[in-house]
């Protein structure tokens, strides 16, 4: 099974982040988040997700923020990442001919099969990438049952 998320919202949070100065921000806000339950925030990092033998891998790229400042949570079946990149200041920005850079809170959730392990996830951080491990249950993984040979003349059934 190959686990591949498209998320077209992305673009449109890109292309409101640049329009955005335009108009009212709260108004912009309000018709981008309507119904979305997947993504609701101003930025998105990027999520790769792999599947190997046992485990389910999460790499998310969340540079300039601070590990302590991610939360990872799960329940009802979901995997949650949220947190906060610290925005520069006003001032600071003055002097750029081009911000590119996304600030603010994220929130990414994600629908995990019924087949994972949810109480030995895990979590670690290194140069802006966050990646999370969720390992698959024991009871779901393949077992190789040997096939014994029946004497000949004599019935196992």
């Amino acid at each position: 099974m190959s686990l591949v998320k498209y998320e077209p919202s992305t673009l449109i949070n890109r292309l409101r982040d640049q329009l955005g100065h335009l108009y009212e921000p709260d108004y912009l806000q309000s018709i981008f988040e309507q119904d979305s339950n997947v993504a609701t925030s101003k930025w998105m990092p990027s999520v790769d997700i792999k599947e190997e033998e046992d485990r389910y891998i999460f790499l998310a790229d969340i540079p300039g923020v601070d590990p302590k400042d991610i939360e990872v949570t799960s329940e009802n079946g979901s995997l949650t990442i949220k947190g906060e990149r610290e925005s520069e200041s006003k001032e600071e920005r003055e002097g750029y001919k081009r911000v590119e850079r996304s600030s603010g809170s994220f929130y990414r959730r994600f629908t995990l099969p019924d087949s994972v392990d949810t109480d030995h996830i895990n979590a670690h951080s290194k140069n802006g990438v966050l990646e999370i491990t969720v390992p698959k249950s024991e009871k779901v993984k393949p077992k190789k049952i040997a096939v014994e040979a029946s004497t000949p003349g004599k019935s196992n059934f």
